[in-house]
């Protein structure tokens, strides 16, 4: 053993001089432990977050988008997609088309987004998961005959007051592409259309996609916004047990330049960049009172050095330099720190399992106020690993001054 290393673990445990180093010492690894603790949890808070957002958008994304590189429409018999049918790792390919339309009922207007897609839709989603049927208990359809259905977002559903029994049928309005507004008849430059109710509607718990999308067919979508033969993206389904990554690299590759491939996670990027970027702020913060915490260590470290003195000269005679001597002092305060971060790791764990388990800690008094009942907590390896990095150089960065400047006076 290493006997820097050796000395500054026996400094650890051994009977001091003053009584009260010991006690310095304890309050110093119960600082850092506790500050180690938060983090932990806070993080641990920060990715529960993160992977109820996940779940709550998987249902309503494809595992895979295909858009066009330049502009938001492309041609649906485009070869390169096409091709995509043929692949043996995508299980399901559905076209869809989204654009923006004005809905009227009752004297009641908002703009909306319209989705259009195709039959195998169902296929696609998940839509145990996503539909309710507000009239009847029949596969929901989206067009028959000369019909048009749609499923709206459960909170739309309730703004234009559609009620399970409504027959009366929602007003779609489009502007003309290529058209200037005709001021003396501005309804001359909408395209109109009736969609009549499919007896569901979907809710993805998210306000984006509850309040302002309605689903219906491809061919109307296409019909009412003059895109005939065009579409905005095309939805991806792979087969059980394929990585989506290797998948991913792999259709970009096959697809070149002229299409880009989103991922669930690159489809939602705003979303999941503020959740990381708040998630580092709060890594900053807690980091800077780790930094406070630790200067407890400098306290214990100085009057350890006082009372070591002799210990100090006795490894000078020994032929120690003042290098060696200080690496004794900077280890002692990094086990100070390490005793420390591992005693609140393993509490912040154990809550953080406890909060999994039975969800102590509620998001309200309000029963289903909130789409969860307790704050989501997610431990993960990585978060762990940089907790641990961060306390041992903080711990140094904290000590390596004082210890420098006291040991190098006795030179």
């Amino acid at each position: 053993m290493n006997y820097k290393f050796f000395i500054a673990w026996r400094y650890l445990f051994s009977k001091k001089g003053h009584h009260a180093i010991n006690i310095i010492s304890a309050i110093s690894a119960c600082g850092v432990g506790i500050a180690t603790l938060t983090m932990v949890c806070t993080l641990s808070v920060f990715n529960g977050f993160q992977g109820l957002v996940t779940d709550l958008f998987t249902d309503f994304d494809p595992e895979l988008s295909v858009r066009p590189a330049e502009g938001r429409i492309i041609a649906a018999n485009a070869p390169a997609l096409l091709a995509l049918r043929q692949r043996k790792d995508v299980a399901v390919v559905t076209n869809s088309l989204e654009e923006q339309a004005l809905i009227v009922r009752d004297g009641r207007q908002t703009v909306v987004t319209i989705k259009g897609v195709e039959d195998n839709f169902s296929e696609q989603m998940n839509l145990s998961s996503l539909l309710y049927p507000v009239m009847g208990e029949e596969k929901p359809t989206l067009h028959a005959d000369v019909l048009e259905f749609c499923i709206p977002g459960i909170q739309l559903a309730l703004h234009l007051n559609l009620r399970p029994d409504y027959e009366q049928p929602l007003q779609v309005y489009a502007p003309k592409r290529g058209e200037r507004v005709n001021v003396a008849n501005p309804m001359s430059s909408f395209n109109s259309d009736e969609l009549l109710s499919s007896g569901y509607v979907f809710q993805v718990k998210q306000a984006k996609y509850d309040a302002n999308y309605i689903l219906t067919s491809l061919p109307f979508t296409q019909h009412l916004f003059d895109r005939e033969g065009k579409i905005s993206q095309v939805e991806l389904k792979l087969k059980e047990g394929i990585n989506v990554s290797r998948a991913k690299r792999d259709i970009a590759r096959q697809l070149g330049d002229k299409f880009v491939v989103y991922d669930r996670y690159e489809q939602q990027e705003d979303v999941f960049r503020i959740m990381a970027i708040e998630k580092l702020i709060a890594y900053l913060f807690l980091t800077f009172i780790l930094f406070v915490a630790s200067f407890n260590i400098v306290g214990s470290l100085s009057m350890l050095m006082l009372d070591k003195q002799n210990d100090i000269q006795t490894l000078r005679n020994l032929g120690a330099t003042s290098k060696d001597i200080r690496r004794i002092f900077i280890l002692e305060g990094s086990l100070i720190s390490l005793f420390g971060a591992i005693m609140g790791m393993l509490l912040g764990v154990a809550l953080c399992w406890l909060q999994q388990q039975y969800g102590f800690i509620s998001m309200g008094q309000s029963e289903g106020a909130f789409i969860v009942e307790s704050y989501p907590v997610v431990v993960r390896a990585e978060d762990v690993v940089l907790i641990l990095s961060t306390v041992m150089v903080v711990s140094v960065l904290v000590v390596w001054y004082p210890i420098y400047r006291q040991i190098s006076d006795e030179c």
